[in-house]
C-alpha cells in the first residue's frame, strides 16, 4: 500500500470493484484508549475472524464449534444475499459477546441477569431483562469505540 498502514486506511479507501476487502470492512483497532473496566483477561481483539476466535479460545473455548457454525452461516448469507452485511454482523456479535466474556465485571452481572430471567416473580425477571439489555448495550459500546 506504499507505505501505508492499514490504520491510515479508511474503510471506504479498502475497495476494489465495491467489494470490500476482507477484514477492511470494519474498524479494527487491536487496543486503543479505552476507558478503565476494572480486570480484563485479555486485551480487546482485533475485530477480525482470526482474531476473535483466537479471543475466544481464551476466554470462552467451549463456544468455539457455535462461532465456527455462525460464522460459516453468516459468510453462506453473505455470498446469498451478495452483501457484506452478515459477516459485519458475525463481527459485531462475537466482539461483544467476548467482550462480556474478556471484562470479568460484565460477565458476572450477565451470568445473574441470565439466571434471573426465567425468575418466578415478574419484577426480578423484568429488571433482569433491564440488566442483560444493559450489559450487551455497555459490551457493544465498547466495541464500536
Amino acid at each position: 500500500m506504499n507505505g501505508t498502514t492499514a490504520a491510515q486506511v479508511s474503510p471506504l479507501s479498502c475497495r476494489r470493484g465495491g467489494i470490500a476487502w476482507a477484514g477492511h470492512f470494519l474498524e479494527v483497532d487491536t487496543m486503543s484508549t479505552q476507558a478503565d473496566h476494572g480486570h480484563e483477561l485479555i486485551p480487546r481483539p482485533q475485530q477480525t475472524p482470526d482474531a476473535l476466535r483466537a479471543a475466544l479460545a481464551s476466554v470462552d473455548p467451549a463456544r468455539l464449534d457455535e462461532m465456527q457454525a455462525s460464522k460459516d452461516d453468516a459468510f453462506a448469507k453473505a455470498v446469498e444475499w451478495q452483501s457484506l452485511s452478515p459477516v459485519q454482523s458475525w463481527v459485531l456479535a462475537w466482539a461483544r459477546d467476548i467482550e462480556i466474556a474478556r471484562r470479568p465485571d460484565l460477565s458476572t452481572r450477565y451470568a445473574r441477569a441470565k439466571d434471573d430471567l426465567e425468575h418466578e416473580d415478574p419484577a426480578l425477571a423484568q429488571e433482569a431483562l433491564r440488566e442483560l439489555s444493559a450489559v450487551l448495550d455497555e459490551a457493544m459500546k465498547a466495541v464500536r469505540e
